[in-house]
Order: C-alpha cells, then sequence, then structure tokens
C-alpha cells in the first residue's frame, strides 16, 4: 500500500469519521488498483485507470469504484501530494424511482400479524418503527431503550457515525412498548430473536419480506415518499433521514411534482375540460 493511499484512510476514517464499512469499501477499491498494476495510485493516468476500471461491465459498480478514485484524487491535491486533480466522469445510469408502499399497504402488511406471542408482537413493532422513523436498517438494529426519549427517536448508530433526533409516532413508540412487555428477555438492545440475541439483517429482512413482499430499505423510502406526498419541505426530509447532501433526497422530487399534478388535476376548475373560445 502506498504512502498517499494509507494517508487517504486514515483521513476518511478519522478526521470524516466514515463508517468503518465505507473506509473499507474504499481501502478494497483503491488497494485493488494498485496491487493489479503493481503500481502506485498517483502514478497512474486517467487513461490507465479507465483501461483498468472497463472490466466492471455493471455501471453502479463502475462508478463507486470511480467515486474512489476520485475522491483519493482530489484528496491528494488539497494535501499537495498531486499537482493534478482531475476527475474521472461517471458512467450515465438511467434514473430509477425508488419502491415504495404506500400507507394502505404498509397497513394490510400488518394486518397479516398474529401479536399474540411476543415473536408477533416484535414484527409488528419492527415494520411500524421502520415505517415511521425512516431509519436505515443498520440504524434500526442498533437501537437501545434509552435512544427513545418520550417521542423523540436519539440516533447513535447513523451512517457515518453521525447523530441525529427525529420525532417518533406515539403509535410505533406503543408498539415497542408492548412488545417489550411481552418480550422474555432484558437487555439494553431492543430488537431481539427468540435466542436472545441481536436480531440480525437477515433476519429484518425475513421479517419484512414474509409480511410486505419488500426489504427494510422499501419502508425508509415509504417513509420518505408519505413525507413528500404530505407536503413537507425537501430540506426536512433531508434532515430527517440523515442524508448528508440534498442530492440524495432530489430522488423523491419525482413524487413530489406527481403529487402536484394530480392535486391540480383534481383541485383546478379546468383541469380535464375543453376549453373553446
Amino acid at each position: 500500500m502506498s504512502n498517499e493511499l494509507e494517508a487517504f484512510l486514515e483521513y476518511i476514517s478519522v478526521t470524516r469519521a466514515l463508517s468503518s464499512r465505507s473506509v473499507e469499501a474504499y481501502r478494497s477499491d483503491l488497494l485493488q488498483i494498485e496491487e493489479k498494476t503493481g503500481a502506485t495510485l498517483l502514478s497512474l493516468n486517467s487513461q490507465k485507470l479507465l483501461s483498468i476500471l472497463s472490466i466492471y461491465s455493471n455501471k453502479r459498480t463502475l462508478n463507486r469504484k470511480l467515486s474512489s478514485v476520485n475522491a483519493f484524487f482530489d484528496f491528494c491535491y488539497k494535501k499537495h501530494f498531486s499537482e493534478k486533480n482531475d476527475k474521472l466522469k461517471f458512467a450515465k445510469i438511467p434514473k430509477l424511482l425508488p419502491k415504495f408502499l404506500s400507507y394502505e399497504k404498509v397497513k394490510a402488511g400488518l394486518s397479516l400479524i398474529d401479536r399474540s406471542s411476543w415473536i408477533g408482537a416484535r414484527d409488528y413493532a419492527l415494520i411500524l418503527f421502520l415505517y415511521a422513523s425512516g431509519t436505515r436498517i443498520s440504524e434500526c438494529l442498533a437501537l437501545r431503550g434509552e435512544d427513545i426519549q418520550g417521542e423523540w427517536l436519539h440516533i447513535l448508530h447513523a451512517k457515518g457515525e453521525k447523530e441525529r433526533i427525529v420525532p417518533l409516532a406515539k403509535v410505533a413508540i406503543k408498539a415497542i412498548e408492548v412488545y417489550k412487555s411481552m418480550m422474555p428477555f432484558e437487555s439494553e438492545l431492543i430488537w431481539l430473536n427468540y435466542k436472545n440475541k441481536s436480531l440480525s439483517r437477515i433476519s429484518a429482512y425475513k421479517i419484512t419480506q414474509k409480511y410486505l413482499g419488500v426489504s427494510p430499505h422499501v419502508l425508509r423510502h415509504s417513509y420518505a415518499t408519505s413525507l413528500i406526498t404530505g407536503g413537507a419541505d425537501l430540506r426536512v426530509v433531508q434532515e430527517l433521514l440523515g442524508h448528508s447532501s440534498l442530492i440524495s433526497t432530489q430522488i423523491y422530487t419525482h413524487i413530489q411534482k406527481q403529487n402536484l399534478k394530480e392535486t391540480l388535476e383534481v383541485c383546478h376548475p379546468m383541469s380535464g375540460t375543453d376549453v373553446t373560445d
């Protein structure tokens, strides 16, 4: 590993405080290039780098690699390790609209759960919590009892090791209280499996898939979509989701535009009429 790469990894780990998973992703992407070429990243020109990365036919994978390379070279330029700061252009990817569920579909899925057992109460509370909070599944599964203070959720384990506080619906809080009162274990963690161990991501996926037919992340999209269609400002949604950039939140603007169109069609007196002079 080159000295520059080692310095970059230390920078994103310590100064930028990225999660260990993100740091490992950068490390893997960049070290792979150095090992494949037997040369330092700074010694490779744009043409050589693009030639190496051309093996990735999946454009999303390619763009992740390009993002890692661009971040590294930007760091080296700012730290005066390099005099040039050429940015490699990303591959164009067709925009995919985020999948989401309507409130009615979420309620329909919840109605299928038998809440007479603590496992059923847990599944019900988990789905309600995900839809009511918009948390990432990693944030959800790290939740401790002390993280819910009144009607506020204090997220300590967010992406990038950041913190944020978001309001939590009373119905979700009540569901968690019922589940905890039925749970046969004592634990600081809220979401547990039948072995009194932390609920895994795979188990959480199986739960949402069983009752809703989707992954937990779709409930995060559903949360954001409900806010947008309800008239919430994008900046507010950005804060609630914990996005570091508004760019990440702008994937929901199509929902905002569609909602405006539907509102116009329903409310405007000239909508759907043929007006002639």
